[in-house]
């Protein structure tokens, strides 16, 4: 665990606040990510750089999001799934009425939005599971974390700093988490069909030229 320090929190400036704030609500910081292109390099920019450039991949997208909710009165929460031969993927999530919603930024159609309609975040992360899937066809969510509140990073400027904020990534891999699967269930996954693999990846994005970090790959 990292030590939170008492300082005061890092702020963004108010053209920073405005735009932030005008996204008003999960759905629109969502359809900010939806309308800004993916971010194909191996980077983990703080919002502020995300806000600026007009582009982020996966973890950057979950940060800015993270970052919006807090601006409009959400805690600023980050949940990773993790796969087997597979990339992670991390999202915010947000709570209204007691059930839980996420935000997320990726190249797979499925793996973004969630409507606050999941009881637990176990419900919320098996709603990934059917559309994570890897390029051979393999159905590859095994685990998920438990949510991360990115404020005890304030000391580390992660939401507007101009370098690479390492700290937040860093720590999503280091935490435990909790499988969703038994090992009969593994056993016996089928493989998903064409039709699945070509709807999720309409649009998809992929840079073979420059390996990136498993935390952010999945997008």
């Amino acid at each position: 665990m990292f030590e939170v320090f008492s300082i005061s929190l890092p702020v963004f400036s108010s053209s920073e606040l405005r735009r932030l704030r005008a996204l008003k609500t999960p759905v629109g910081i969502q359809r900010f990510l939806d309308a800004i292109p993916y971010h194909l390099a191996p980077t983990a920019w703080s919002p502020r750089v995300v806000l600026r450039e007009h582009t982020a991949h996966c973890l950057e997208g979950a940060t800015f999001a993270a970052a919006a909710l807090r601006v409009v009165g959400f805690p600023p929460l980050l949940l990773d799934l993790e796969a087997d031969n597979d990339t992670d993927h991390v999202i915010a999530v947000f709570k209204v009425r007691d059930h839980w919603g996420a935000i997320a930024k990726s190249n797979f159609t499925g793996c973004r939005y969630r409507e606050p309609v999941y009881r637990t975040l176990r419900e919320l992360a098996l709603s990934y599971f059917n559309i994570y899937f890897n390029l051979r066809g393999e159905r590859t969510l095994r685990r998920y974390s438990r949510p991360v509140n990115l404020s005890q990073f304030d000391p580390y400027d992660w939401m507007t700093s101009e370098e690479d904020v390492w700290v937040v990534p860093n720590h999503l891999c280091d935490i435990p988490h909790t499988p969703l699967l038994t090992a009969g269930q593994i056993k016996a996954l089928t493989r998903v069909d064409r039709r699945t693999i070509e709807g999720e990846i309409t649009g998809h994005q992929r840079d073979h030229s420059k390996p990136t970090p498993r935390i952010f790959r999945r997008g």
